[in-house]
């Protein structure tokens, strides 16, 4: 029976080994560059480096494929972006159940969206603010700046007038893409809170096969991409000035 158990074990070796390379090559061999989808393609270049730096994709492949296998050993798959699934349940039972700051689900009052944005939100967030640090130092070393101050500006207007208003851009689009992706992203955040949205209605309008509320829901969802592309070309033309003479 030991023998017959240490041969199955030893034959499954190479199965879990076909698994992770084919899970690995599909990842890192799926065409699109993951650094521009998560950032944007008007992220900055300081930005982009960053994060292809703290993904490891600044390496060979076979170093990655490599380090890879060594942390699937180890159970160290990486980071990601804090999952709503354990962030809104942490959440709950932290500030709802242990403290009763905040309603444990439902809508009420303003105190019920309290849970649900910070869950929808932080991950959003850590992601701006990465962006727009990485924005910022890239703007602070070009010429402008150092003329500026060759120029005796002051501190704050070299960085909110000169830095900032270069460094949004990139900023603006992704927080774009943000925005829109919130209505049709949010559908977790919306069942753990049990929140009437429109990604947990669109859901359960395909499920019970109500093509009229489904198409209302999905066309609710398009049109607010189109909106919010409009409100992006806007903030371009409000924050840089260029745009607005083309």
């Amino acid at each position: 029976m030991k023998a017959y158990i240490a041969r199955r074990l030893l034959e499954a070796v190479p199965v879990v080994w076909g698994v992770v390379t084919i899970v690995f090559m599909v990842i890192h061999l799926t065409p699109g560059d993951p650094v521009e989808i998560m950032l944007g393609e008007n992220a900055s270049a300081a930005g982009r480096a960053a994060l292809r730096r703290d993904l490891g994709l600044d390496r060979p492949l076979a170093l990655q494929y490599l380090t890879f296998l060594g942390n699937v050993l180890t159970g160290d798959l990486g980071r990601s972006s804090m999952p709503s699934f354990w962030l809104g349940p942490m959440l709950i039972i932290v500030f709802s159940i242990w403290l009763g700051w905040f309603p444990v689900s439902g809508r009420g009052g303003i105190e019920s969206l309290v849970l649900p944005a910070v869950t929808l939100g932080t991950a959003m967030a850590a992601i701006l603010s990465r962006l727009t640090r990485s924005s910022m130092i890239e703007a602070l070393g070009e010429d402008f700046i150092t003329t500026a101050r060759a120029k005796g500006a002051r501190e704050a207007v070299i960085l909110f007038r000169h830095a900032l208003s270069n460094a949004l851009l990139p900023v603006v689009t992704v927080a774009g893409l943000q925005l829109g992706g919130l209505l049709a992203g949010a559908i977790i955040t919306e069942t753990i809170f049990a929140w009437p949205g429109v990604g947990r209605l669109t859901i359960q309008a395909i499920q019970a096969r109500d093509y009229p509320l489904a198409q209302g829901c999905v066309l609710a969802i398009a049109l607010s991409y189109v909106a919010v592309n409009l409100a992006v070309d806007l903030l371009y033309a409000a924050v840089d000035p260029r745009i607005r003479r083309r």
